[in-house]
């Protein structure tokens, strides 16, 4: 019978010494790389390019500004689903970084906009209408945490075989 492999070779064999040689970890590949800085430049500009053309299309209405949360809601949504797309299809590397970078990151980060969520409640505060500013906000938040799931489960459901 062959001697079984050593579990922690970390760790020294003698228990009566000190020294304890661990090998030096390989250099960390840097995430933050010219390549990976454009895709989220590009996605994000043209997230924010949808979004502003989203606002000229559809203006605020009763006091809402219906872009801006239509724009959050998607994209809650749309980043759910991407993000558990890619991480059904294997390991964040290669393409699929790219894509969540490019697309999740870039596009979906520039398209929502929570800094127009609470400038916007604030005005509406501002105006005196503090409950359609509360419903606003605080409706913006659960119902986007509800359309991150509903994309999550809708991204599971195509891959059952993937389960986890």
């Amino acid at each position: 019978m062959a001697p079984a492999p050593d579990a922690a070779p970390e760790l020294p064999s003698d228990p009566d010494t000190d020294v304890v040689e661990v090998p030096p970890a390989p250099p960390a590949r840097a995430l933050v790389t010219p390549a990976n800085l454009a895709l989220v430049f590009v996605g994000g500009t043209l997230g924010t390019a949808a979004r502003e053309a989203l606002t000229l299309l559809i203006p605020a209405a009763g006091g809402i500004p219906w872009a801006v949360l239509l724009a959050n809601l998607v994209g809650a949504f749309a980043l759910g689903f991407l993000l558990e797309e890619l991480v059904r299809r294997g390991p964040d590397h290669g393409i699929r970084r790219s894509l969540r970078l490019l697309l999740g990151t870039g596009f979906l980060g520039g398209f929502t906009t929570y800094s127009a969520l609470a400038t916007d409640a604030a005005l509406l505060f501002g105006s005196g209408d503090g409950w359609l500013a509360t419903l606003y906000g605080l409706g913006t938040v659960l119902v986007g945490a509800g359309a991150t799931f509903a994309g999550i489960l809708l991204g599971s459901l195509r891959h059952p075989e993937a389960a986890q």
